[in-house]
């Protein structure tokens, strides 16, 4: 898959690589033990679990309920977790509520600065917040808090939700109920982890853009981004976080719900893409399996656009279920024909990268032997501006594939995305006035076939998806100004294209 750096900071989070493909923003992990033990230890392994969903930046809060009240220690830094935390940082997080955040810069540059959590020091007490989405009015939600003396210390649309939310608690009487409120006024995708001195509360958008999930392990609650998280630190699955719903978990009233938020089930417009790429196939999202959607995806491209070939096989990591649903309805032999080195690390994640034309070769390598005088289908989940097909194609011909036929789980792209998926402008997008048949020229395949679009909501097993990437009906009125590339170097993201695989 390609990615693609746009810019959502101001958009609300972050960077997942520094590929040509596609970037989510971030991922949240929340946990708050009523026993009175310290949670960073497990916030952090929780990050670890959902490092897929961002490698620019990450950071832990935690605070102690029945501690010093306002005191909230925190650690953040730009890099993957196992990079920025040691053992030290962890023993000096002392709390049992906190928040964590892992980020992929999609508006808001990519500094420190900008990494989350956020920790807010108000009238009413502290909050310690971190959010995955994109907000299409941040830009106004910011004026109006400059226009009242509010100063900024970043330049993501996570602040905003953050002073909102504290702005809010002036006139509530308990913190989810700010939440609440603030999040009337947000317009976008959402989803939010907040901790204030005794409550964990998590929030998640009307039309359900972004994941959120309970946990539960022993006497402690989690919220996090994926399921995945919960099964790495041995909590079991409680439930998801439903659209539009606000969630408050304390341990005189354990998980209280409002609901007040949400829209008929017909109107919310989950992100298809957790299903076919952001996630992990490990993980559920409102009960359907991932990595199910991705076997189903490669199925139907059997079905709709068979070829004749000797072996299929996907791009790692997102093409692989994909491919093996391929060769399950096809009957062609399903095989490993790339080597991702593992151990890349951050020369993926700098913002300049000057060395581009070799970073496929430098994560991917093709198993000759896999491939010598065969007929390939390669499946991988996308193609945003064509540059890394172009290449991974090349090499599988290079390593001696007869002919290679290429197979996309996912309908072309020809609308840019203003609720966390990083899609560029049209011009950018390789489909955006091309034929099938010119796009897979471009490639270099012998053939080209889309998953097609009637399809996707088979994936989400019947739940209501957003779609505006590819047909450009979107759930909302898009923003008339395209703020995605405000705070953005496009130079600078130009040099970081090169596909995510």
């Amino acid at each position: 898959m390609e990615k693609i750096s746009s810019q959502k900071d101001m958009l609300g989070c972050e960077n997942k690589s520094e590929d040509t493909g596609l970037h989510e923003e971030c991922g949240v992990f929340g946990m708050y033990d009523f026993d009175g033990k310290d949670v960073a230890s497990s916030i952090y392994y929780g990050l670890f679990a959902l490092q897929h969903r961002g490698q620019e930046s990450c950071g832990i809060a935690v605070s102690e309920t029945d501690g010093p009240k306002g005191k909230v220690s925190s650690y953040k830094g730009m890099g993957l977790v196992n990079e920025v935390f040691e053992g030290e940082h962890l023993e000096n997080l002392k709390g049992d509520i906190g928040v964590g955040h892992v980020r992929y810069s999609t508006a808001g540059a990519s500094t420190r600065e900008n990494a989350q959590p956020l920790v807010l020091n108000y009238v009413k007490g502290t909050l310690a917040m971190a959010h995955n989405g994109n907000l299409i009015n941040a830009k106004e939600l910011k004026h109006e808090l400059e226009y009242s003396g509010a100063i900024f210390q970043t330049t993501i649309d996570s602040e905003v939700i953050a002073y909102h939310i504290a702005r809010e608690r002036l006139n509530t009487n308990t913190a989810e109920e700010a939440v609440r409120q603030a999040c009337k006024k947000l317009k976008g995708a959402y989803a939010l982890v907040v901790a204030s001195p005794r409550k964990l509360i998590g929030a998640r958008d009307p039309y359900g853009f972004k994941p959120l999930c309970i946990g539960k392990r022993d006497n402690a609650y989690i919220l996090a981004s994926e399921t995945c998280a919960l099964d790495t630190i041995g909590a079991e699955f409680v439930r998801d976080v439903e659209p539009g719903e606000v969630v408050t978990i304390s341990p005189n009233e354990g998980i209280k719900s409002d609901k007040t938020l949400c829209l008929p089930k017909d109107q919310e417009a989950r992100c298809i893409f957790e299903y076919i790429y952001f996630a992990r196939p490990d993980s559920r999202i409102d009960g359907v399996s991932v990595y199910g959607s991705r076997i189903k995806a490669g199925k139907f491209l059997a079905k709709d656009s068979y070829v004749e070939a000797d072996l299929v096989t996907g791009v790692p990591e997102s093409g692989n279920a994909a491919a093996l649903g391929y060769s399950l309805e096809s009957g062609i032999p399903y095989g490993t024909a790339f080597v991702k080195n593992g151990y890349v690390g951050r020369t993926f994640i700098k913002p300049k990268q000057s060395s581009r034309e070799s970073s496929v070769q430098v994560k991917l390598n093709v198993l000759k032997e896999a491939v010598q005088g065969k007929r390939v289908i390669m499946i991988d989940d996308s193609i945003v501006r064509g540059t890394t097909s172009d290449r991974i194609v090349r090499m599988l011909r290079d390593a001696g594939a007869t002919e290679v036929h290429v197979r996309i789980s996912s309908p072309p792209f020809l609308w840019p995305c203003y609720f966390g998926t990083d899609i560029p402008e049209r011009e950018q997008l390789i489909a955006y006035n091309r034929t099938i048949e010119e796009v897979r020229q471009i490639i270099g395949a012998d053939s080209l076939a889309y998953l097609n679009e009637d399809r996707l909501i088979e994936l989400s097993e019947g739940l209501p998806i957003c779609k505006g990437c590819f047909n450009g009906k979107y759930p909302m009125e898009p923003p008339k100004d395209d703020i995605r590339g405000e705070y953005f170097d496009k130079e600078n993201d130009l040099a970081k294209k090169f596909d995510r695989m």
